[in-house]
């Protein structure tokens, strides 16, 4: 009983993020009643109340009572954020690893709408959904291993060899590309759902929008990792 009582509030606030962003609240704006979202979301107004005071930890959301609940401005990242949680500064800057990613990866989109199979599909619907169930229980590292294989298994789709060694050759520093941006937990579920955009361009084996998803998402990216780059 313990362990369903400790999951309905996670649940809940899954379910209130997932509000959040699909109908695009933005800094300022009010949430339904709490009555409401409670009927809305078939929770308990304890587990609701449970789960607006985690997303007021983590500065999603602030209570004013006898108010309501309004949606929290997110600061930017400091300047320097991701030079502190980049290991590899010696040898290459992140901001140089998302700009190739940018040019390189795009492109491999584009040939890989074309190229991939009906199974692949299903392998990267199957990778998004277990993305969403790390995210959800926070598990930001194995969500970052998930990261890694969506983008792998594009690139290799694609076909083109070259840019297949370039970014490969050291997955070590690739893959620290893509756990970065979940130093930031309140927005780690965009990188769901701009994967989710990428798979729906490819599953349409739309080359163009399949480059411009990919080029989106890394650029958004590196974004939450306090990198901005023109593109």
């Amino acid at each position: 009983m313990h362990s369903i009582q400790k999951a309905v509030p996670q649940q809940a606030l899954a379910s209130i993020r997932q509000l959040i962003e699909e109908d695009a609240y933005q800094p300022g704006d009010a949430l339904p009643s709490q009555r409401e979202l409670a009927e809305r979301l078939g929770v308990s107004r304890a587990s609701l109340r449970e789960a607006l005071s985690s997303l007021s930890a983590l500065g999603l959301v602030r209570i004013q009572p006898g108010k309501g609940v309004f949606i929290q401005a997110q600061p930017a990242p400091a300047a320097n954020e991701q030079a502190q949680g980049w290991p590899f500064a010696k040898q290459v800057s992140a901001e140089d690893t998302f700009q190739l990613r940018f040019a390189l990866e795009g492109f491999a989109a584009n040939l890989a709408a074309l190229a991939l199979s009906s199974d692949e599909l299903d392998v990267l619907s199957d990778n998004l959904e277990a993305m969403r169930l790390e995210l959800r229980a926070q598990a930001f590292e194995a969500a970052a291993q998930l990261d890694f294989d969506f983008h792998r298994l594009i690139l290799r789709a694609a076909g083109n060899q070259a840019i297949l060694s370039i970014l490969t050759s050291r997955s070590d520093i690739y893959l620290e590309s893509q756990k970065l941006p979940f130093i930031r937990p309140d927005r780690a579920m965009e990188t769901w759902q701009e994967h989710r955009r990428i798979l729906r361009a490819l599953s349409r084996h739309a080359p163009a929008a399949a480059l411009k998803a990919m080029q989106e998402h890394i650029r958004a990216a590196a974004a939450r990792t306090g990198i901005r780059f023109a593109g």
